[in-house]
């Protein structure tokens, strides 16, 4: 009997001693700090392939060895963006804007970091404008001005930035989507001088221009047929809606604004242009 016992430990003695000469597989390595451009690169390979979850993390093991990269904060900020987009505004979600309130912290450490980073600027006022969406008039009111000088910036840098040129076009809808009260209110009393600036006109042209510097990516077309439905140019509206379902599927929400541009075609298919 003693001599089972004695074997038993002297068998889990040997055992230990192997495992702790030999670490288990996969220790070391979790040891190591990552690499913070092949974190990089495998994120933006996994963003490409529409996982953003797992582009995310990617990113984020770089920022956890260096929170200061300026391309590990943009596309961070880009894929909690595209995250929480999943969400629809209309719905209460702490989740959804909490990973805006991120995206847009990051997006600032990416200005901080390269503030002549076109990307850096166009998220920034991507992940502003995402929660000034989710908020009362007033909030969208007093964030509207950081959304529009960011998207700005980004055009100045890179005068073929199609995101910025959206971002610019959606910028003017919303404003415009405002009461004439509203927007007065902002002028007279929250120093919004720059609503007076926003039109219908630049809502159209800015969404163009995405469209045109990128013909393919289907939010560019989405959002301009809903201007275009806006101003009751049903079949300018209809030629965009009918584009996208020919259009290839390449960023993670793309399924979701193809069934959103279906459903849109659907209720504008018998309606007439303004006369």
């Amino acid at each position: 009997m003693h001599i089972v016992v004695a074997g038993a430990v002297l068998a889990l003695l040997f055992q230990g001693g192997l495992a702790a000469q030999s670490p288990a597989p996969g220790v070391e390595t979790a040891m190591r700090s990552p690499d913070p451009a092949a974190e990089i690169a495998e994120g933006a390979r996994a963003f490409s392939a529409r996982q953003p979850d797992l582009a995310l993390r990617h990113f984020e093991n770089a920022l956890a060895v260096d929170s200061t990269s300026y391309e590990a904060n943009w596309r961070a900020a880009l894929a909690l963006i595209t995250l929480g987009a999943e969400t629809p505004e209309s719905v209460k979600s702490p989740e959804r804007d909490s990973l805006f309130a991120r995206a847009e912290r990051d997006a600032r450490r990416a200005v901080a970091a390269d503030s002549l980073g076109a990307d850096g600027h166009f998220l920034l006022a991507r992940a502003i404008g995402q929660t000034a969406l989710t908020k009362g008039k007033k909030e969208r009111i007093r964030l509207a001005g950081e959304v529009r000088s960011e998207a700005l910036r980004a055009i100045e840098l890179n005068p073929r930035h199609d995101g910025a040129y959206h971002v610019l076009g959606r910028w003017n809808a919303e404003v415009m989507h405002l009461s004439g009260l509203s927007r007065f209110f902002a002028r007279q009393f929250m120093g919004g001088s720059i609503f007076g600036q926003a039109s219908w006109d630049a809502a159209v042209s800015n969404l163009e221009r995405a469209v045109e510097l990128d013909s393919t990516r289907i939010t560019h077309r989405l959002d301009l047929a809903r201007v275009y439905a806006d101003r009751k140019r049903y079949a300018d509206a209809r030629s965009q809606l009918e584009a996208i379902a020919t259009l290839p599927v390449r960023d993670f929400e793309d399924p979701r604004l193809k069934q959103e541009a279906a459903a849109l075609l659907q209720k504008i298919a018998t309606k007439k242009d303004r006369s």
